[in-house]
Formats: C-alpha cells, structure tokens, sequence
C-alpha cells in the first residue's frame, strides 16, 4: 500500500511511502485481536472492589432471639446477611486481573488493527514536525490541514515530543502517543490514524520472526 507524505500546512510533500504488507496488508485475525484487547483493558483494572463479609460487619454478636420456640427462624445476630447492612455473602474481594499472553500473539494482534485501518484507508501520513510551545489551537489546525478526521484522532510519532502531547491534552478526541506505546485497543479504539513519517520503518525493524 502506498500513501502520500502531507506537509503540516496540508500539501503533499511529494514523498511517497510503501506501506510494509507484512504489517499493513496481513489477513486480519479477529481472535487475536479479542484477547489482546481483553488482555489490556483487564491489566487496567485496579482490583480493589472489597466488600464486608458477616465477620467484618460493626454490628453486636447478640443473638436476636431464642433458638427455639418462637416459631420464626433461627438467628445468631444482627451480622447476618439477610438483614439490612448485614455482611454480604460472595462479595468481591481484592485481586489481580492481569493476565499474559505470548509476544507473537500480541504482534498478530497489533498488526491486524493496522491492516484493519489500511484497509479502511483511515491511516494518514506527515512529515515530522515539531511545536516550539503548547498550542492546541495551532495542533487542532494540523489536524484539519491534513483532513485526519473529527473523531477518535490517533496519532503516532516515532519518539516523544512534550509539546506534541501538551498540545493535544485537552482534546478528547484526539490521543497522542509514541510508536514505543501503540497498542491493539488504542488502535482499533482510533477512527483514524496519523503516522509520523518514520514510524512505519520503526514498525518493520521490531517484527519478531
């Protein structure tokens, strides 16, 4: 697949890029994609949902009334779980969601997202380019230069650049991150891509056999 190289002011630069196949043209597979997407969301969760069980519970351990004799059910306390704030039976408890998965599984994944989006024709290419300060206004304007879109905006460059990200914080439609972050969620998340020049050749030199 090759696409045009635009300048920051909209202009093709007259460069043309040749997208590698073997990232950008594979069949896509969809289970991979599932589980790595799983994978990162889960390894999001913090895992600290607690609630009180019956021994945990700040209530008297008096028992209610009488074992026997009359005629209702038995009670040991207020603890139990069929009272109003009594502990809860089951409940959730601290614990770990991450999970792993095999190296070459998470770069089938990352690479059918990318195909997904070249087939999509949602990838767009532009020339390195740096920001003397923080303005959103003027990255806002690169943005509609080069028609990346109005929603869900990834854009990926090939090492960071502060005033790149401070620039695009307050807009949240757009995510700015480096090739060394690019994942399968934030790729399929993204309606269209920005590819800084370079990060394609990036991409190609970490494919693991």
């Amino acid at each position: 697949m090759e696409l045009s190289v635009y300048k920051i002011d909209g202009s093709e630069s007259g460069k043309k890029v040749v997208l590698n196949e073997e990232i950008f043209g594979i069949e896509p597979n969809n289970h991979a994609i599932y589980l790595d997407v799983k994978q990162y969301l889960a390894n999001q969760r913090q895992g600290t949902a607690k609630t009180k069980d019956r021994s945990e519970v700040a209530y008297s351990t008096k028992k209610l009334i009488r074992q026997k004799g009359s005629g209702g059910a038995r009670h040991g306390s207020r603890k139990a779980n069929i009272y109003v704030g009594g502990g809860r039976v089951f409940g959730p408890e601290p614990r770990c969601y991450r999970t792993k998965l095999n190296k070459k599984l998470k770069q089938l994944a990352r690479f059918s997202a990318l195909s997904y989006k070249a087939k999509d024709n949602a990838i767009t290419m532009v020339e390195p380019f740096a920001m003397d300060a923080p303005k959103t206004k003027e990255f806002i304007q690169i943005l509609k230069n080069i028609k990346a879109g109005d929603r869900k905006i990834l854009v990926v460059l090939p090492e960071n650049s502060n005033n790149v990200y401070l620039s695009s914080r307050n807009l949240p439609e757009v995510s700015v991150i480096t090739v060394d972050e690019i994942n399968t969620y934030a790729i399929m998340n993204a309606n269209s891509m920005v590819l800084v020049d370079g990060v394609q050749d990036i991409l190609a030199s970490r494919i693991k056999r």
